[in-house]
């Protein structure tokens, strides 16, 4: 790719300066970390690796990058795509070879969606090896708006109230996840792609129909913003602005002993006697 426009500068300076101010903010990245990125081959774990290549030449710390793919043994899976980029990139890697394809064909029915049982397989093989090479992070290419879908989700389908955390203690407690494009949008991300010319690998090779309930959510909130432009972005700063005493979860915040403070001061006037 030759010199950049000035728009495409912009936007490259634009996602370098959110996913810093994401790992600043919750501390995803210290000094000494090994970080796994996950390299599906698709858009946002492109631009996730790009990205964090760039923060680890210029950043004050100083950290090591592992790049790790799962060849899940989808037939037609392109398997010299991802090492032939990284090989010319010059970044260590490792393909993780776990026959999960067989696994979900064989205990999901046919025509059913997928996508929620490859993806616990997937995660619970990478946890794995993330501990068998000594990764202190865990760097998954999730952006804003996954987030702001999956708050969604959550709402409508499972009745709770919950996103995906840009930092995360997994379940086994042995393994950290970060987002480093948690305030970074998938319109620059797709974007940054398009200019960047990433090898892009599909995700369609398993033959799953789409997640039905997230394109739903998906196409509901791409006309939020077609009518109201920054709605996501307003939706993503409340998940950062959460105020539990105006909920009603009897779990964060101390319903049941709440009393009159005799000692307050009015605060409203008694308009009755002005």
């Amino acid at each position: 790719m030759g010199t950049l426009s000035v728009n495409q500068n912009k936007l490259q300076k634009r996602l370098r300066r959110l996913a810093g101010e994401a790992i600043t903010d919750y501390n995803m990245i210290e000094d000494g970390d090994k970080v796994m990125v996950c390299l599906s081959g698709g858009k946002d774990s492109y631009t996730m690796l790009d990205v964090l290549l760039h923060l680890q030449k210029v950043a004050p710390i100083t950290f090591d990058i592992v790049a790790v793919n799962m060849d899940q043994k989808q037939p037609g899976f392109p398997e010299h795509v991802l090492p032939a980029y990284l090989k010319e990139l010059g970044v260590e890697y490792h393909i993780v070879e776990k026959d999960t394809y067989s696994v979900v064909k064989e205990l999901v029915p046919e025509g059913k969606t997928t996508c929620s049982l490859c993806s616990r397989l997937r995660r619970g093989t990478l946890y794995t090896f993330a501990d068998e090479i000594g990764a202190t992070k865990m760097a998954l290419g999730h952006h804003r708006d996954d987030i702001v879908e999956t708050f969604f989700l959550n709402m409508f389908f499972n009745g709770s109230l919950k996103g995906m955390p840009p930092k995360l203690r997994a379940d086994d407690g042995r393994n950290v996840v970060i987002r480093p494009l948690a305030y970074c949008s998938e319109k620059d991300i797709q974007a940054y792609s398009d200019m960047k010319e990433f090898p892009i690998i599909p995700c369609n090779l398993c033959g799953s129909q789409e997640n039905l309930q997230r394109q739903v959510v998906k196409d509901m909130l791409v006309e939020w913003e077609r009518k109201h432009p920054g709605r996501t972005e307003s939706i993503f700063r409340a998940l950062q602005n959460v105020a539990p005493s105006q909920l009603a979860d009897r779990n964060l915040f101390d319903f049941t002993s709440l009393k009159i403070d005799e000692s307050a001061t009015p605060r409203f006037l008694d308009v009755l006697n002005i």
